[in-house]
């Protein structure tokens, strides 16, 4: 039986001994640790660490002026990019032991290697990134999320316990429900050389199925959510206990192609609803909708112009204002020659409800029945479509580095990561058009619809349009705030100036002079990750 909640929280000493991890000042070495997916300049760093111990981290973070760590360096917003002082790799830390419900792993771990480590018990994990290399450690520090969202939620609901590595040498054992604020808003927090309180910030987050701004507060909440979205800021996980579900779904894809904004947001409301009453259902053997994304006709373009849209024989009509892939969650004992079956006669009176047969009619009623593909389960055409959905930042990306080859060296990507409410993106996504359009911007937009999180991409094409794009994502960050929503929704909040600029408009001074008091209450000489989140 499990000891009642507490405020309270004790630390230990490390487990084994407190040996410094080697150092490597090799320059290749430190080199290819520099630059993260956000291809942010000016990395540095002094050497690279790899510790496999926890005790190996302790002795680290206590004998170190400045410590980055860093797994896959797939952050989209330069928060794995060094600015001094070391990078601790946790790639020597990547130990899975998969469980019956749950699995116990290394922060190093990649999700492709959990897949793996998953699927011979029929089991799997929701939540993950689109990205399979990003590591454990990763998708904690940004509390990210997916395509699944919106059945799922993000890393946060699947996270049972941490072990946490503080910059003080002492390590926190933290279990979901074990420690809460205190009714003033506080943790206490014992360690080996002090007591120190940690205060809850003062701002609150609205009601959104995906945020990302750092660090959580609520009232009441939960110690363990104030370390899940800390971008690295607060301590390094050397130990996650994540929750697992159990049977994999067999899943459908459907490629829907919509002549206007407003037939797709039709749809995918329609999508919601269905799911959202089949979830609720006894039996579950309604509509089960686990995810939306979406492309809009920019992408499409940019597809075709690098024959794309061939090489994944996927057909894109002249007319197409925007394109869905709808993943459709099914029975895991239907058969392909059933679910075939029931394609072809959904349109029939006596045809027999099943999730197929409402997709089917839902889509007929909508006048776009014929303009969709569906892959059903295990047809190869699955990887066709998820390929087609990968290539697009993959096409942003090529010519936002053409650009800065021959046209200017100082030009970047922008892109922004926002969320708003469900029934203001409608209203959301117009701005969006209009903001690039009214600044004469190349810009392409996708995302994951049913979760309202849209990926405004500007290409720059001078340095004017540089500073324009980056005034654009500023405006639509406010413009996401204003609508209830976040300016973050799934990729943290890094180094990126925008985002930033964007949290600390949102949480205001005091808000920030809280996450500050934060920061320095378990990290008092600034070790952590200097510089992330603006602190």
């Amino acid at each position: 039986m499990s000891s009642p909640a507490t405020h309270a929280i004790r630390g230990r000493l490390p487990r084994g001994r407190l040996t410094l991890p080697e150092i490597s000042r090799d320059a290749a070495r430190i080199h290819a640790h520099l630059v993260d997916a956000a291809r942010v300049p000016g990395g540095r760093a002094e050497g690279v660490a790899t510790p496999a111990t926890e005790g190996e981290v302790a002795a680290l973070l206590v004998s170190a002026p400045q410590v980055l760590a860093v797994g896959a360096q797939s952050s989209l917003t330069g928060g794995a990019t060094p600015t001094g002082g070391l990078v601790l790799s946790t790639a020597a830390m990547t130990a899975i032991d998969a469980r019956l419900d749950r699995a116990i792993v290394q922060p190093g771990a990649t999700l492709s290697a959990l897949d793996a480590a998953l699927r011979p018990r029929g089991a799997w994990y929701p939540p993950a990134p689109t990205y399979p290399g990003a590591t454990v450690g990763g998708v904690i520090a940004t509390n990210a999320a997916g395509a699944a969202t919106f059945k799922y939620g993000t890393t946060r609901a699947w996270v049972e316990a941490l072990t946490v590595v503080l910059a003080t040498g002492d390590v926190l054992d933290v279990e979901r429900g074990a420690v809460h604020a205190h009714p003033d808003g506080y943790f206490d927090i014992e360690l080996s050389a002090e007591r120190v309180r940690v205060e809850v910030p003062p701002y609150r987050w609205p009601d959104l199925p995906k945020v990302s701004c750092g660090y959580a507060a609520a009232p009441g909440m939960d110690l363990i959510d104030l370390f899940i979205g800390a971008e690295g800021t607060l301590g390094v996980v050397t130990a996650a206990t994540l929750r697992t579900a159990a049977p994999r779904p067999a899943t459908a894809l459907a490629w829907v192609t919509c002549r206007s904004r407003t037939e797709a947001i039709a749809l995918v409301g329609q999508l919601r609803a269905q799911a959202r009453d089949t979830w609720q259902s006894a039996d579950r053997r309604g509509l089960d909708v686990s995810a939306i994304e979406h492309m809009d006709r920019r992408c499409l373009e940019l597809l075709h112009e690098d024959g794309v849209d061939a090489a994944c024989d996927i057909a894109v009509p002249g007319d197409a204002a925007l394109a869905l892939l709808v993943t459709l969650e099914l029975p895991a004992d239907i058969t392909a020659r059933d679910a075939f079956a029931e394609i072809g006669g959904a349109l029939a009176a006596e045809a027999t409800d099943t999730p197929l047969v409402r997709f089917c009619r839902l889509l007929d009623r909508a006048g776009l029945l014929e303009r969709t593909e569906i892959a059903l389960p295990g047809d190869r055409r699955q990887a066709a479509l998820l390929a087609f959905r990968e290539a697009v930042p993959t096409a942003v990306n090529q010519r936002v580095g053409l650009a800065q080859r021959t046209i200017d060296p100082a030009i970047e990507k922008v892109a922004a990561d926002v969320i708003v409410p469900f029934a203001r993106l409608a209203d959301f996504m117009a701005a969006v058009e209009q903001e690039f359009a009214q600044r004469r911007l190349d810009g392409a937009v996708w995302g994951h619809i049913s979760d309202g999180n849209l990926h405004p991409n500007v290409m720059p094409r001078s340095a004017t349009e540089l500073i324009a794009g980056k005034d654009a994502v500023l405006s639509l960050g406010r413009l996401a705030i204003d609508c209830g929503g976040a300016p973050c929704a799934e990729h943290g909040v890094g180094r990126n100036p925008i985002k930033r600029q964007l949290v600390h408009e949102w949480i205001g001074g005091e808000g920030l002079a809280a996450m500050r008091r934060v920061k320095r209450a378990l990290d008092p000489r600034g070790v952590l990750a200097p510089g992330v989140l603006g602190l």
